[in-house]
């Protein structure tokens, strides 16, 4: 793993972390470990990384030190409905510069996000094509991989109309 990837992927556990995610101490100390193998410097993350079965208590703590330290916090708007639309932006994100499945990004926004704001029209397409990649069969005649394609479009189409217009 490189220092890149290492600080990704403390961002990435960060980021579901603050929209609601539970990650177990193993895994917390797990990335602790693989960001100091990495290079990453920071005060705390030698003792994350270094703690024993019997400290594993201390991990989620020493994680959100590490975060501060590294300038890695996320803070996610205290109001629900907002707190959802952050999570749109930053899983139709992950899904346009590849770091997320395109399909696990639609599904998610569908599931996590959709419902919750009685289906926005804004996130109509990303919807569309949640449900048409959960429902994909090989019986088709479309290729998965152009479903998955349709998703990253609606996902980069929905972040450069919801820049220039703001959302909700």
């Amino acid at each position: 793993m490189t220092h890149d990837e290492a600080l990704k992927e403390l961002s990435r556990l960060a980021h579901e972390r603050a929209f609601g995610g539970y990650f177990g101490s193993d895994t917390l100390i797990q990335a602790g470990l693989d960001a100091l193998l990495a290079g990453v410097e920071s005060e705390s993350l030698a003792m994350l990384a270094g703690l024993g079965r019997n400290e594993e208590l201390e991990a989620p703590d020493l994680f959100d030190r590490v975060l501060y330290e590294l300038g890695l916090e996320v803070n996610v708007p205290a109001d629900a409905r907002a707190a959802r639309w952050a999570l749109v932006y930053w899983l139709a994100g992950q899904m346009v510069d590849g770091s997320l499945d395109p399909a696990v990004g639609a599904f998610r926004i569908w599931r996590d996000v959709a419902w919750d704001l009685d289906y926005p029209d804004a996130l109509q397409p990303l919807v569309v094509c949640a449900y048409n990649l959960d429902d994909w069969g090989e019986d088709w005649g479309v290729p998965v991989e152009k479903l998955k394609s349709e998703a990253i479009e609606a996902a980069a189409h929905f972040l450069n109309r919801q820049s220039s217009a703001g959302h909700g």
